[in-house]
């Protein structure tokens, strides 16, 4: 008789999955804000939107990963920042139009469900949503054996938003001698991965563990920084005049900023006008970068832009400094054929 077999038996073990459940329950639990409804463990999360709180209300959502970068995590089988990342990643873009982040989900596949690695993904999920003031209601573990290696694992986010639709802002109103202001990244973020890991590792030979001086710290500390998160900038910024707002993620200055430009309008950069981080240089000079690539892979220190009229752009730049974060004026809207042009002082 043919021996019986089982869902474990075929790499699929349900009841460490719910063993996980258990682990981050805590952690899910720590993002509830004003709106969640019921508990983790339902079919689907529950979110009241306050419409009182909203004349028209929008909602605005993103979708994200975490990208390559879980390459680092696995080298350095450190996995509770990684979830971090994902919420900036989606949290970040919904941002720029103004948007309130409310809740977010996650999506977890692994080649084996291991339930304190999970806790770990989950910790910083949930890090990042206290970070961005949104409630992790839900999402989804899967164990997919044969299709992810044991120790590999890919995560992936959901962010939903509310903003007034009076109050979107979608850079319509950007202009002519508006300026542009760069907030600072906290390194990479989550973007340029692969061009990262082959130059660092690849050419240079360099392991996660090696010591880097201009960096103060290991090649892994440096690459599994957290992505910065501009929540609370953001919902400061929201008594000025803002006109358009800008994630500096993959492609860079030269495939992002346009995305808010309107017509006859380009940004004019200028080069120098903000302290560019060593790891940048530091990739540059190794892989022997041409400097568009650079500007077109990864943010070279800018993580979000901010467009105002020039009267307001010092109060954006105190803002910043107000809450620690590091904020230039790094060039300004010209007449032109459209896109990106950098420019010397």
């Amino acid at each position: 008789m043919d021996e019986k077999m089982t869902y474990r038996e075929a790499g699929v073990d349900v009841d460490e999955g719910n063993r996980a459940v258990k682990l981050i329950k805590p952690q899910i639990e720590s993002t509830h804000r004003c709106g969640v409804l019921g508990d983790i463990g339902g079919f689907g999360g529950f979110f009241e939107l306050d419409v009182g709180k909203y004349r028209r209300p929008v909602l605005v959502s993103g979708a994200d990963g975490v990208g390559t970068k879980l390459k680092i995590a696995f080298m350095m089988d450190k996995h509770d920042t990684v979830g971090i990342d994902c919420v900036a990643m989606c949290v970040n873009d919904i941002l720029v139009h103004g948007a309130e982040p409310l809740f977010f989900l996650d999506y977890i596949a692994t080649g084996r469900l291991e339930p304190e690695k999970i806790a770990d993904i989950v910790k910083g999920v949930a890090q990042g949503c206290r970070e961005a003031g949104c409630a992790l209601i839900g999402g989804e573990t899967a164990e997919m054996p044969g299709f992810y290696g044991d120790n590999e694992y890919d995560l992936a986010g959901f962010a939903v938003g509310v903003v007034n639709k009076d109050r979107i802002i979608d850079g319509s109103k950007i202009k002519e001698k508006d300026i542009v202001l760069g907030i600072a990244s906290s390194g990479l973020h989550s973007n340029g991965y692969s061009l990262a890991r082959k130059i660092l590792f690849d050419r240079g030979g360099l392991t996660v563990n090696t010591y880097i001086d201009e960096l103060g710290r290991t090649v892994g500390e440096e690459l599994l920084t957290p992505t910065r998160i501009y929540a609370a900038i953001v919902r400061e910024l929201e008594g000025l005049e803002i006109h358009g707002m800008a994630h500096i993620t993959g492609g860079g200055f030269i495939d992002n900023l346009p995305r808010i430009l309107p017509g006859g309008l380009e940004f004019r950069i200028n080069e120098g006008s903000w302290d560019i981080p060593p790891v940048f240089s530091i990739l540059q000079k190794m892989g022997n970068v041409e400097k568009a690539e650079m500007y077109r892979t990864f943010n070279m220190g800018i993580g979000f832009v901010v467009v105002a009229p020039e009267e307001e752009a010092d109060k954006v730049i105190k803002l910043c400094r107000n809450r620690g974060l590091k904020a230039w004026n790094i060039g300004e809207i010209c007449r032109g054929e459209g896109g990106v042009v950098f420019c010397r002082r």
